[in-house]
């Protein structure tokens, strides 16, 4: 009787190790189907100032304007050398998640729902004022762009919306600076694109972390970091495509612009190695 429970204990012990290699070999399979949707075009291994960085936003000069999520400074990081060129102070610490950028002005998203506005951001003479936006802490908002068309900057909440039924893309117009009641674009968390990412918990289903208007097609992409993925919006609202980002290269995307031209970039914040910058296509 020892005997057979030493080897109904030993085949039990088979049956779960090969179970765990079974799924981890689906995983990594499941993995590589998702990286075929998309390539990356150039990887940008980040300095430790950076490991918790957020929003990006692409300027005029080239280089990409970032925050992280605890200290009150825009990073100016130049592509070509690969170093930050310059630190801009215009707060204290706090918990800091999206930039934008409109002339010589930047917009900083802090996930209260506080924007700071920077005048003159790159100048020794800029200016620093703060607004409140209809959002606050439970709502935890990290996405923050620029619609130059209507002068307006955009916002959404990670967590809760108005509704838990979806996420809506408010419009905040810069000369006002007071945000509109209704939301410019609802992301329906019940959207037959969502069927294989539904929650219990609804408001669950799809956590934006920031939000591009690409300046060639007008469409809204929506990034995603806690389950890593890209929705691509229609000017309308309609939901296109949902892109799986696989984890081995998008640890944590926070942070997504766009070139003038339409070239794709997408921070992320540091997992098991560096904090990137990554420029991608999408298929």
């Amino acid at each position: 009787m020892k005997t057979l429970k030493i080897i109904s204990y030993g085949m039990m012990v088979f049956l779960i190790i090969a179970g765990f290699f079974a799924f981890s070999a689906q995983n990594d399979r499941n993995q590589n189907n998702i990286s075929k949707q998309y390539s990356i075009q150039k990887t940008w291994n980040l300095p430790k100032d950076l490991n918790e960085i957020s929003g990006i936003a692409w300027l005029p000069d080239g280089n990409i304007a970032s925050v992280q999520d605890e200290d009150g400074i825009i990073f100016i990081y130049n592509l070509d050398s690969n170093k930050i060129i310059e630190e801009i102070e215009f707060e204290g610490s706090g918990d800091y998640e999206g930039i934008t950028i409109k002339d010589n002005d930047a917009y900083v998203l802090r996930s209260d729902g506080t924007i700071y506005e920077v005048s003159n951001f790159r100048s020794k003479n800029k200016t620093v004022k703060s607004f409140k936006t209809d959002f606050s802490s439970k709502n935890n908002v990290e996405s923050l762009a620029l619609n130059s068309k209507t002068n307006s900057l955009i916002i959404a909440p990670k967590d809760r919306d108005k509704s838990d039924s979806f996420k809506g893309l408010y419009e905040i117009p810069i000369n006002s600076k007071a945000m509109n009641a209704s939301p410019s674009i609802k992301i329906n968390m019940t959207d037959e694109a969502f069927k294989n990412y539904q929650k219990k918990k609804v408001y669950k289903t799809f956590s934006p972390s920031d939000v591009a208007i690409h300046p060639k097609n007008g469409k809204y992409y929506v990034l995603e970091g806690k389950n890593p993925k890209l929705v691509i919006l229609d000017k309308k609202g309609t939901i296109e495509k949902v892109y799986e980002l696989n984890k081995k290269h998008f640890a944590q995307p926070e942070g997504i612009t766009f070139s003038p031209d339409g070239v794709l970039y997408i921070s992320n914040e540091s997992g098991d190695g560096p904090a990137t910058i990554l420029q991608v296509n999408f298929n």
